[in-house]
């Protein structure tokens, strides 16, 4: 498994809600993910305990993001090496290595609406209606590759043992 993590925030009349993600670069499937109204390392490490829980990181896992504090932090450094995981990093300046992460927040904006939100609870339950029910478990892959399958779909089959090309 390899996955890719990002930060993006949602202008809401209380201030941004920051939004960290883990993304599958086998599924496309967020695996975890997390809001919070700052964006310090500790909202990259519940985005990363979440994508854990569900327990499908297997040890060596790469996790790979931007050179942004949060993800050079200690404290995500530490979190990595506890769950096994190896951690990787794009070329600084280079919105291209991290392009799978920056096209999911694209979408997603496009989709929710980029709005001014009345709230960050409006905002959260609106990421979490569109990652939950529709990104994860409707959106097709539209791709021959992945068969038109969810990315449900397709962890699911990984699962029962057929073979990604991640």
């Amino acid at each position: 498994m390899k996955l890719v993590g990002d930060i993006t925030f949602i202008p809401t009349e209380q201030g941004r809600l920051y939004l960290a993600t883990w993304l599958d670069l086998a599924t496309r499937e967020v695996v975890g993910y997390a809001t919070a109204d700052h964006h310090r390392a500790s909202l990259v490490v519940d985005a990363l305990t979440m994508a854990a829980g569900r327990g499908d990181l297997e040890s060596g896992c790469i996790a790979h993001s931007d050179r942004g504090s949060e993800y050079t932090s200690e404290e995500l450094r530490c979190h990595m090496k506890r769950l096994g995981l190896r951690q990787s990093m794009g070329r600084t300046g280079s919105c291209y290595d991290n392009a799978a992460a920056e096209s999911f927040f694209a979408v997603l904006k496009e989709e929710i609406g980029i709005r001014l939100w009345p709230g960050r609870a409006t905002a959260r339950a609106a990421i979490f209606t569109y990652i939950e029910t529709f990104s994860n478990r409707r959106r097709l892959r539209k791709h021959p590759l992945w068969g038109y399958l969810t990315p449900l779909e397709i962890r699911q089959r990984h699962q029962q043992g057929h073979s990604l090309a991640a």
